[in-house]
């Protein structure tokens, strides 16, 4: 009962400001979003390859591509690209390789 109090107390004091987001708060989940990508890369030296794609709440995902070299020696520090999808609810960067993607199809 104290915390349903409580919560109702909390967003009737913030109903009243503005629900849009200040450029520090956007500039802020930039870096999050980034630093949790680079974090769960499989890529050495890896690196955002562009700004991050925005999904609408109603798909809660942002995407962005992420740029590096393979750290297997075989792969002899061949370049590797990675699609990294961010999960707004959880905070959670999900990985899947996408070379193949970015390449055209042979003829």
């Amino acid at each position: 009962m104290k915390t349903t109090t409580l919560l109702l107390l909390a967003m009737t004091a913030f109903a009243g400001q503005a629900s849009a987001s200040s450029p520090d708060a956007w500039k802020a989940f930039d870096k999050t979003l980034v630093d949790s990508c680079v974090a769960a890369s499989s890529l050495k030296n890896a690196k955002p390859a562009g700004a991050p794609a925005m999904f609408d709440d109603s798909v809660g995902y942002n995407a962005l591509l992420i740029k590096g070299q393979y750290k297997q020696a075989f792969m002899k520090n061949k370049t590797g690209t990675e699609l990294c999808l961010y999960d707004r609810k959880t905070k959670k960067a999900l990985i899947t390789e996408w070379d193949n993607v970015t390449t055209l199809p042979k003829k």
